[in-house]
């Protein structure tokens, strides 16, 4: 499903085709250092940041969930599993937090957000409904132009790619928002219930390219048989 949507700063007689994605996902079939999805943002500049997605994977190797990049910054705001010290690790402006203790498994779908605030500096993770502690990071909006993909870890803005960090597996229900969700909010998201979709990306209506062999497929949901004996 298409959605027509006439964005911010472009002029009335021009239209941009959103992709509704619900039920679909994203398939990374193979490790590689140009495939990947690049996400085309509705709103630039963020004194906040709240991302969530959810996404399944049997890599036993670090690998990236989220990346962008802006001309300042590599690392504008990337979301990172580091695995030889299992740790999820948040980059903003390419300053850099630990967060381990996470049950991280391998072949089960992770739901997965991470909210920062410019003004206090403040990272938290919530990680299949579990918030960690949070933390400071770094302090200071994003004001730059954003490049944000998914599927490759940026070293440069759109380039850079290294095939050890590239992501193989699926994702879906990808949302950004430039504010910090709240925690009841984010506990929806957590659990396939109501929530504010992204203001700054939506899965409902999201506008993207893909580059490279990246597939758009239906996510397999089984509904249960009743059968009656009479």
């Amino acid at each position: 499903m298409e959605i027509q949507e006439e964005r911010q700063g472009v002029s009335s007689n021009c239209f941009v085709l959103l992709s509704d994605l619900s039920g679909k996902i994203f398939t990374f079939p193979q490790p590689t250092n140009t495939a990947h999805v690049r996400l085309n943002p509705i709103k630039q500049s963020y004194k906040a940041v709240t991302v969530c997605h959810r996404s399944v994977t049997d890599l036993k190797r670090s690998h990236v969930l989220f990346s962008l990049s802006t001309p300042t910054n590599d690392n504008g705001f990337l979301i990172y599993w580091q695995n030889e010290n299992q740790e999820m690790r948040p980059h903003v402006r390419d300053a850099r937090l630990e967060y381990g203790g996470w049950d991280y498994k391998p072949n089960m779908w992770h739901s997965i957000c991470t909210t920062w605030d410019s003004v206090t500096g403040l990272v938290q993770i919530w990680f299949d409904g579990k918030p960690s502690i949070r933390k400071y990071v770094i302090s200071g909006a994003i004001n730059e132009t954003a490049t944000l993909l998914l599927g490759q870890e940026q070293d440069s803005p759109g380039g850079g790619f290294d095939i050890n960090e590239s992501f193989v597996g699926m994702m879906s229900d990808v949302h950004m928002w430039e504010y910090i969700l709240s925690p009841c909010e984010i506990q929806n998201y957590m659990d396939k219930g109501s929530f504010t979709p992204g203001n700054v990306l939506n899965w409902k209506a999201l506008d993207f390219q893909i580059i490279g062999n990246v597939l758009i497929e239906n996510q397999a949901v089984c509904q249960p048989q009743f059968f009656f004996v009479g």
